[in-house]
């Protein structure tokens, strides 16, 4: 399996606070990578690199290389090339305020297309592949606000789904969402790996181990390991892992 993305030599601070240190590793093309760790680990700064989103806080300084397809993401390429290409699911739901079909077209509209036509065929696509088409399939002009945090959250992937990204970032998707929702959420994830790279940030390590195909472990800032999610979670290498895993802290 080719690498989608390459990591080399990652650090991160803000102003002067490091966040991340000397991190190293490869995504490999469609898979789920998990990220776990405790608070303050550098989980979420990792994952804002990966979209350049640390772009927008003046205070970050990075230094080492993020590759995309062999290209550097911060040397060859601009923002919203990347975010284009490297989408982020948030924490928190945030549907636009607008209907359940112009949330889903919002993006493609952004970058030039208004064939009716074809953003309707965008739009049953995006929902389909975010398991929300049969939900909303009869109001898709109703209130995207209006929807449940579980539906809410299924939208906003279908709204990324929309730009035909590469890779999907997920920073706490499920975090305020109840099992049902959850599942769902983590259905739609499983069914994406056919056509998209995925990285999930998550404090549910159950949640990890059910959909990742690698999990990645960090501490401190620092990658303590990665692995495959059967090995991390059984034969871990390192005794941080193990002692995160089973709660001794964390």
């Amino acid at each position: 399996m080719v690498d989608k993305i390459v990591v080399a030599d990652l650090s991160i601070d803000y102003g002067g606070v490091h966040a991340l240190r000397h991190v190293n590793l490869a995504i490999k093309d469609k898979e789920i990578l998990g990220v776990i760790g405790p608070a303050n680990s550098g989980k979420t700064s990792f994952l804002r690199a990966l979209n350049r989103l640390n772009d927008l806080d003046l205070s970050c300084r990075m230094t080492g290389s993020i590759k995309l397809n062999g290209k550097d993401i911060n040397r060859d390429m601009d923002a919203e090339e990347v975010r284009k290409k490297v989408t982020m699911v948030f924490a928190l739901p945030i549907p636009l305020p607008m209907s359940i079909f112009d949330n889903v077209a919002y993006g493609p509209r952004r970058h030039g297309l208004n064939d009716k036509k074809k953003l309707k065929e965008i739009v049953e696509k995006s929902l389909r592949a975010a398991f929300l088409w049969d939900e909303v399939k009869d109001r898709l002009d109703s209130s995207g606000m209006k929807l449940s945090g579980g539906q809410q959250q299924r939208l906003c992937i279908a709204r990324t789904l929309a730009v035909e990204p590469e890779v999907i970032l997920y920073d706490e998707p499920c975090s305020g969402l109840d099992p049902i929702s959850t599942a769902k959420v983590e259905e739609a994830m499983r069914e994406l790996k056919i056509r998209y790279t995925q990285i999930l940030v998550t404090n549910n390590v159950k949640q990890a181990a059910r959909v990742g195909d690698r999990v990645a472990f960090f501490l401190m800032g620092e990658l303590v390991e990665i692995d495959e999610t059967r090995k991390l979670f059984t034969t871990p290498r390192d005794k941080r892992t193990n002692d995160y895993l089973t709660g001794r802290f964390g």
